[in-house]
């Protein structure tokens, strides 16, 4: 049967990596941004010339609505939604009492609020062809914390493990897995004006394998959860870091 997914934030790093595992897998995939088409319209080209199928969809997916018509064009085009990969996030450092209540919405809006939306609107659509497979991509500092001044983004990466234990204990009869995947250190295109307490080469050193990750790395891992072989693996989280840290 032909698989149709939306992984967000795939223009670029990681969800681009993402988008180009599931194509490999025979899936189609809707390649998502919010600000940069000229990378949405290259990744959903690199599908192209590699003999898949993808559309490109402009959306900001911390509001619902966006969010809303991005799955009805997914099923439009493709004839279902059967994969959907929540991959946005922005990681502000802040001390606590320096967050305001607009800081604070505003990151929830965008770390944690547009699995719920994806999800929401994902679901009717997985439940008619009783399979359907989300992902969450959050992080390991959803676990341990990582560094200080970052409690917004700690607390929606953490949410995201949450939610997906309770959807995947709600719509498991229907065939739908849900998973977290944390990514510990990957090598991406990042600002790191925003990592300054964390030197690279001093992370690097701390994991036992001696590197970063790579983007393929992450991506293969996630392409496992949406896989036909991964339909046994729901309620968990999948952590990608080299032994970094251990749970």
């Amino acid at each position: 049967m032909n698989r149709s997914a939306i992984v967000t934030g795939s223009g670029r790093n990681i969800g681009r990596a993402i988008a180009l595992a599931l194509v490999g897998q025979g899936v189609s995939v809707v390649v998502n941004g919010h600000s940069d088409r000229a990378a949405v319209d290259a990744t959903v080209k690199d599908i192209a010339d590699a003999g898949g199928r993808a559309i490109g969809v402009m959306a900001d997916v911390s509001k619902h609505d966006e969010v809303a018509a991005m799955v009805k064009a997914c099923a439009a085009a493709f004839g279902s939604v059967d994969i959907v990969v929540s991959n946005v996030g922005v990681r502000r450092m802040q001390p606590f009492l320096d967050i305001g209540l607009d800081d604070w919405d505003a990151v929830l809006a965008t770390n944690l609020n547009p699995a719920f939306y994806l999800a929401r609107n994902a679901i009717p659509h997985m439940q008619a062809r009783k399979w359907g497979r989300l992902v969450f991509i959050s992080g390991f500092d959803a676990f341990w914390g990582q560094v200080t001044q970052r409690a917004h983004s700690i607390t929606a990466k953490a949410g995201l493990h949450g939610l997906a234990k309770a959807l995947a204990r709600e719509f498991g009869p229907d065939g739908i897995t849900a998973n977290t995947l944390a990514p510990g250190a990957i090598d991406t295109v990042r600002d790191w004006s925003q990592y300054k307490h964390q030197p690279k080469d001093k992370i690097a050193a701390e994991i036992p394998l001696g590197r970063f990750g790579r983007m393929d790395e992450v991506a293969a891992a996630c392409a496992f959860l949406a896989s036909e072989g991964g339909g046994f693996t729901s309620g968990q989280v999948i952590h990608v870091n080299g032994g970094h840290y251990m749970y």
